[in-house]
Formats: C-alpha cells, structure tokens, sequence
C-alpha cells in the first residue's frame, strides 16, 4: 500500500513506524526538517518538508499514487483541507483526518464527498477517553478492549499471590469456573510473550490476557486476582479536553473532582459541568492534595498535556494514599519506566489511537485492531468471507487453520452468538474471529489468511 501521512507528530510518527517495519511504501509530511530527519535515520520511509495543505506539496509527496492519506497535523483545519485536495485533485481512494475540535465533531454532515470529503474521522481524545471509562469499570484491569460492538472483551490482569489459578496449570481454569467459557489468549513473564498450552503454569506478576463474552469478564477475572471494590472516588488532574469528556462521562455515577491550573479554564469547566466539583490549583501541590483526602480516592487520573507533571502528580498522589494512580504518558520511554513501579497504569494515547487507524489499512476484512504492550503486540477481529475452496479459513478447524508462530484464535462471534475457540471449532463464513499476536512480525500472513481468493467472485 502507498501511504501518505501528513503530520510528524506523535501520533504520525508512532504509525510511521509501525506500517514502516510492515514493508508499506510510507511518505511523511512535515514543516518540521528535524523531526523528519530523524525519522528517516530509523525506518524506511520517504520525507518531504513543506505545508500539508499545499497542493504542490501534497503533489511531491506522491498524493497521486496514494491508495491512503492520514492527516494527523496539529491543525483540525489542515487536515480537513489537505483530505479535500486529494479527493478533488487525486480521487484519492481513503481519507483519514484526526479531527479534535468538538464543534466539528458534533457536525457530521459536514464530512461526505459533497462537503468535506473525510471517510473517517479519528478523534484521539475521544478514543482515550472511552478507553479509561472501560478501564474504570473494570478496576482490576491494566487493559480492556472491545470485539464485535462490545459482545466479546479482551482483558490484561496482573496474576497475584495467592490467587486461585497461581502456581497451576491452565487446564485447571475450566474446573474453577466450569460454567464460564474463556481463552487465555497471552501471558507475558518479565516483559517476554508465553503461548499459553493445557500445561502453562500462571505465575504471580504474570500479565495474563484472556478473552471472554462480556458478561463473563468479572468472574474470569476473580480466578486470577482478589476482585477490588468498584471505584467512587475519583480525582481528574488536568481540564483539558480528556479531562472534561471523561467528567461529563462519569460526574453522574461517580464523585468527581478536577484539578485545573488554568483559572480561565477552571471557571469554564465550572459552568460546563453539572455535578463535578472543580478545583483551582496545581496537580503535583500536596497540600492541595492532603487537603482534598487523596488517602480516601479510588482513582487519580493524570490526564494534562505534560509528561513530568502526570507522572510526579500520580506518584506523589500514590505515596500519599490514593488506591490506584493513573497517569497519561506521550512518550513511549517513560510508559516502560513508570509501570513497573509507582504507578498502576500507564497508558500512552497514541498507541489507543493507533488501532483505530490500523483497522483501515489492514488488508483482509480486518474491523478492529487493539495495539499491546506498546505496539509490540496485536488483537485484531477479522471477518471470514468465502467458502472452503476460496478462503483458508472457512469450513475448517483452528487446528486444520495454518495460524503464524505465536499466533492464536480467541473467540469467535457468530451474529449475537460467542464462540470461544477450541482446537475443533470450525470457522464460518461471516464470522468475526478474533486473533491475538505475540509477533507483529507475522501480521501479513495473517493478513492473507483472511483475504478471499478469485474463485469467490
């Protein structure tokens, strides 16, 4: 595929590179000469410095050949303008653009062919904030991901001591809950992917992604760790824009305070909420803090726009009590070094967003992908078309299927029905499989597994 990215940011940049390292033709637009030279000194890609928006920029990088453009600039108005010179210039087939700005967004007809020729809108904020609402009612997990509109749930859990299935084998997970079904799609020992088997002993401190329906998650869930109370109190550290939709999100069924720095946007949020209760101050004063019982909060999120501000004000809100820290962390360095210790959970908004963006370049009828651990690994639910002698997975059993090295089937979902794969579960057309890989190595022959031969048509 011919890719054209307009922005080098680090949402552009993260997906540069992924694509990058996956043998796509990738071209990277940028003001920025630096960024784009060090860019290039990494991965295998094409630069060119200049305006997104320009015709005659947009025309070096190759737009006339591209089968997609993203535009993830800073600019909303960029983005928007650069997608309509490809569609009126180039025909261009698909047209992404991170929209931020919610007075756009709450627009929709705004972006067809005959407005604003957008095929899909990408808004990170919104995406990082359905992510820490999924992560807040399920208190006991590091991850939690959606598959076929929310009927199947991918979940990470941290295995305790002392918890029923440490130190056993997996097989023994059916006799702890014979009446709920559920796969064990990963576990990561150290920071090292482990293919689960029948024989695979849990271990504390294991990071343990299963798959399951999603009315089953709390009770695989209390098989791997003490099950922790629901969350009530919650403090929000920053107003910005994560920060507002996440309190309109939760203020009706939790407490919620937001800390804010900005006095201007203080009393804007003040009028904008209804039941949160806004706080003028800085997220790292620990005053502030003991003043507010941080040692009585469930949660402190750290949501502002700045990397060493979220991980002092989580840390220093964790030694002073709070039950569980949350911090928002952009650069992927700082996400390794601050999980493992103080804080709970470190969660890096251009890999939530990255997902979304993959599910429109994979080939294959590939509807949702969820980047792990970094990138390093991938959930994705791919749809099966065909019939046994034109796809390489219809009519045939997971063990008949000839899946990548740490590659696995979790579950499938068959109309409203959960299938949770077994090595004799036989695929069918129009069944969305969801598959998990330790390797991203192998994502294109996964890729092809999915894709329909001629004999179809």
């Amino acid at each position: 595929m011919k890719i054209l990215i307009l922005g080098a940011g680090q949402v552009g940049a993260s997906v540069a590179a992924t694509l990058a390292r996956e043998d796509d033709d990738i071209t990277l637009v940028d003001t920025d000469a630096n960024s784009l030279h060090k860019l290039q000194d990494h991965y295998d890609i094409r630069t060119v410095q200049g305006l997104a928006s320009h015709p005659e920029v947009l025309e070096r990088a190759g737009a006339a050949d591209a089968d997609l453009v993203l535009a993830v600039t800073n600019s909303d108005e960029t983005n928007m303008v650069a997608c309509q010179i490809c569609h009126t210039l180039y025909n261009t087939p698909t047209k992404i653009a991170r929209i931020r700005t919610p007075e756009y967004l709450t627009k929709p007809e705004l972006f067809s062919n005959e407005a604003i020729a957008i095929d899909v809108l990408i808004s990170p904020e919104q995406l990082v904030t359905d992510y820490i609402e999924r992560l807040i009612s399920h208190p006991n997990a590091l991850q939690v991901l959606d598959f076929a509109d929310g009927l199947v749930q991918l979940v990470a859990v941290r295995a305790f001591h002392g918890g029923p299935l440490v130190g056993n084998p997996l097989r023994e997970l059916r006799k702890h809950i014979p009446k709920t079904e559920t796969r064990v799609a990963a576990i990561f020992r150290n920071g090292k992917a482990i293919l689960p088997e029948a024989e695979t002993v849990i271990e504390a401190d294991d990071e343990v992604f299963f798959i399951a329906a999603s009315k089953d998650i709390r009770s695989v869930m209390a098989e791997l760790r003490r099950l922790e109370k629901p969350y009530k109190r919650i403090i929000l550290a920053g107003g910005g824009n994560i920060g507002i939709r996440l309190a309109r999100a939760l203020e009706h069924d939790y407490q919620i305070k937001i800390i804010e720095a900005n006095s201007a946007r203080a009393d804007y949020l003040s009028e904008e909420l209804s039941k949160s209760i806004v706080l003028l101050g800085d997220v790292a004063n620990e005053e502030l803090l003991l003043e507010e019982e941080i040692d009585n909060v469930d949660l402190f999120c750290a949501l502002t726009n700045d990397d060493e501000a979220n991980i002092l004000s989580a840390m220093l809100a964790k030694r002073l009590g709070a039950r569980k820290v949350l911090s928002l962390i952009n650069r992927a360095a700082y996400v390794d070094l601050v999980e493992s210790g103080t804080i709970d959970i470190a969660l890096s908004p251009q890999q939530a967003t990255i997902g979304s963006l993959l599910a429109h370049i994979r080939r294959g009828d590939i509807v949702a992908v969820h980047s792990l651990r970094r990138g390093a690994a991938e959930a994705l639910e791919a749809i099966a078309h065909g019939d046994k002698s034109s796809s390489m997975v219809v009519g045939r059993r997971i063990d008949e299927i000839d899946l990548p090295p740490g590659t696995s089937i979790g579950a499938i979902v068959r109309g409203e029905e959960v299938v949770i794969a077994h090595h004799n579960t036989v695929v069918e057309a129009e069944d969305h499989v969801i598959l998990f890989l330790t390797n991203k190595r192998y994502i294109k022959e996964v890729e092809r597994l999915f894709q329909v031969g001629f004999t179809f048509f």
